[in-house]
Formats: C-alpha cells, structure tokens, sequence
C-alpha cells in the first residue's frame, strides 16, 4: 500500500522540481500563487502544474493516512504488539499524510479541483470506517477502523481549508486514540491475549483503572460534550455546514451519519468488554488482574491529556486571530470562512444525536442478538460486506496479487 503512496509522492516531487526548479518548501510556497496557471504536459495531456502536483501528494497521503482505497494495510497492521499499534495508528505514522497536506496548504490552496477530491474522499473515509467498525468482534481492528474514520474527518476538513480544524483533530486525536490502544492492550495483557470481544465481559470489576481509561477515551472520540474530541470535531461539522457548497454539505451529511455509527459501535465495544455477563473460560478469568504501574501510567497521563487538551489547546489552534502558525498554515482570501455564525440548533444536533444514540446503545444485547439473526437471513449479504470491509481486500488480492 504504502509503495502506491510513494511512488505518486516521488512524481509529485519530480513534477514540483521540474517546475520550481527546487524541492525548498519557503521558495515553492512563495511561487506558487504565480504558478497557479502554469501547465505542464503529461502523458499527452496538457494538465495545470499545481492541480497535477497536489494530486500526486493526495495519492502519497492517502496510503500513509488508510483513505478509502489504500486503507487495508491498517487493520491487517492490527497484528502487531498494542504499543506500536498506539504509536503507529494514533499518533505518527497514519497522521503523516494528513500532515502533509496541511504543511503544503500554499501549494493546496491553489488545486480547488484537488481539494474537492480530498473532501469526497475524507468524507467517504469516514462514513466506511464507521461502517467497518460496526461489526467486528477483535477489540484492536474495531479501534483501527475508528482510527481509519477519524483520518477521514482530517482529510475532508483539510480539503474544505480547514487546515487549523484538521490539525487540532490530528492533535487531540493523537492522545484520545493512544489511550484506546494502550487501554485496550492493558485488557488484551490481563486476558491472556484474548482479542475478541465476544468471550469477555464483566470486566470493570477486575480491571477498574483500564475500565476509566476507556471511558474517558470512549466519551472523547464520540465527542461527549467538554472532551478534547468535542471540541475539533464540532469546530470541522461546523465549518462543512457553513462552506454551502454541495461538496461540502456531503461531507457534512456523511460527518453527521458518522458521529451516530461512532458512538454506536464504541459503547457496543465498552458494553461487550466491562458491562456485559462475562463470556470466556474459566481459566482465563481466574488469572485476570488489573495491569501493573508501568502500563498503567501512561495510560493515566493520556487520559488526563483527553480530558483538557481540546480546552486548553482551543485558541491556539482555532482561536479569532491566532498567530501560533504565523504563514506555516495558508488560507486563501476566497476560501477563509466564519463559522460562528451558524444557527445554534446546528451546532448543537451532533451532540443531542450522540447522546441520543448512547440511550439507544444501552440495548446493545439487541442489536448483537439482530446482527446474529441477519446472518441467518437473506441480510447476510449486508452484514458479510461490512464484516469483510466492502471485499476491497479480496479483490486486490485477486487481482492486484
């Protein structure tokens, strides 16, 4: 997947250096407005530079950051030890293509054509990892597809020049997803390396630190009100209602839809594993104990940093007139928006159809009772195309492999 990435991303770089004669970031991003008309010719097409340029990146982008399309190597990465898993899925590696996009927003800026990509894409992303996620039973790939959703978010924020937006989300994200992971190694560790959901249960009893970590965790990537997760998120729901434009207004539709998966799937994971009649065998559970300090404590640091890092972070990622980022991050005169002139019964409809929806999640015996039923009906198909992530793994492997 990544090899896809690299080899737009090395184009991308070539082109840039055929037309700035430079790969200087301050020498490319103070061209770029007088290059906006330049046309270079590939593959016989005469194509403008910068759109042909930025595409090339978004390709790179998407295999780094899991996009629908280059997005199987991240639950197959699912394999590894938890900590990498952390380290990887939340806070560096999958994060690189997003960080592009926003570290190259002068360039960017210039490709309406490949920002309006980018906001389809993202929005698609995050409404099919939700979807994923949904209906899986190993507690690490429900945690990656959610990590695959919340990339999708970043990207369609980024693409309606969003850039602050996106990397606020990236930052908080970075400590509410960690604290999933390293939570949800702790459980793996006490359980005898049990991964599926489905033979556990009962377990806030025996593991009471972890259970309060993936809460706080839980409550910040559905974007309970006051966590760090709430904060970025309204701030990009926000900003693709009030872009009005039909791209944007898509990318909203599918971020609302998202919001009400996300909290279905996360309160189905927390009931399976802590509230649920326990499962599994017997020996496992004799031997489950609480983790000791050593993994415990990084998970109470991130859980302390979920809790306020969207608050105390808020101004200076998307305070009125912040100059933290001085001219890293550029927004065009013509794409720079306002959001806080949004009806308020739109800024508050994410979060009443949250709670909503963990009312509705507390009857999650139910939907898992449904989904077993499907499988028995002429549903199955459904169930089966989510369950196995749309067969896009299947047929890169038939076709591609």
């Amino acid at each position: 997947m990544n090899k896809v990435g690299d080899v737009f991303f090395l184009l991308g770089m070539m082109i840039t250096y055929d037309v700035f004669k430079s790969l200087n970031f301050s020498i490319i991003f103070s061209l770029s407005e007088s290059f906006k008309n330049h046309k270079v010719i590939f593959l016989g097409i005469n194509t403008p530079a910068i759109e042909l340029i930025c595409f090339c990146f978004l390709i790179g982008a998407m295999a780094k950051s899991a996009q629908i399309g280059l997005h199987t190597w991240l639950a197959d990465a699912m394999e590894g030890p938890t900590p990498v898993s952390a380290l990887i899925h939340a806070a560096t590696m999958v994060t690189a293509g997003v960080f592009l996009i926003i570290r190259c927003s002068p360039i960017f800026e210039f490709a309406p054509f490949t920002l309006a990509i980018t906001t389809i894409i993202g929005g698609i992303t995050s409404f099919a990892g939700a979807t994923m996620a949904l209906v899986q039973y190993d507690v690490k790939k429900i945690i990656a597809f959610s990590t695959m959703s919340q990339l999708g978010y970043m990207f369609f924020s980024a693409g309606l020049s969003g850039y602050n937006m996106s990397l606020y989300h990236l930052f908080n994200h970075a400590f509410f997803k960690a604290l999933l992971f390293l939570s949800a190694g702790s459980l793996i560790h006490s359980m005898s390396d049990e991964q599926d959901i489905r033979k556990m249960g009962n377990l806030c009893k025996i593991l009471p630190v972890t259970y309060v970590c993936f809460i706080i965790g839980t409550l910040s990537l559905i974007g309970f009100p006051f966590t760090s997760g709430f904060f970025s998120k309204e701030a990009i729901l926000n900003q693709a209602f009030a872009k009005h434009t039909g791209i944007s207004l898509f990318a909203y539709v599918l971020g609302v839809l998202t919001v009400v998966l996300t909290t279905f799937y996360s309160i189905r994971l927390l009931w399976w594993v802590f509230l649920s009649k326990y499962n599994g065998y017997k020996s496992v559970i004799a031997k489950a104990k609480e983790s000791n300090f050593i993994i415990l404590t990084p998970m109470i640091i991130l859980s302390i940093l979920t809790v306020f890092s969207g608050f105390v972070f808020k101004d200076i990622f998307i305070g009125k007139g912040s100059t933290f980022f001085k001219n890293s991050i550029f927004i065009h005169k013509d794409n720079f928006l306002d959001n806080d002139f949004i009806p308020i019964p739109i800024k508050v409809m994410p979060i009443i159809i949250s709670l909503i929806v963990i009312v509705i999640a507390m009857h999650i015996p139910t939907y898992d009772y449904l989904l077993v039923r499907l499988q028995s009906t002429k549903l199955r198909n459904i169930h089966q195309f989510f369950y196995n992530r749309y067969h896009i793994d299947t047929v890169y492997n038939y076709l591609a492999i």
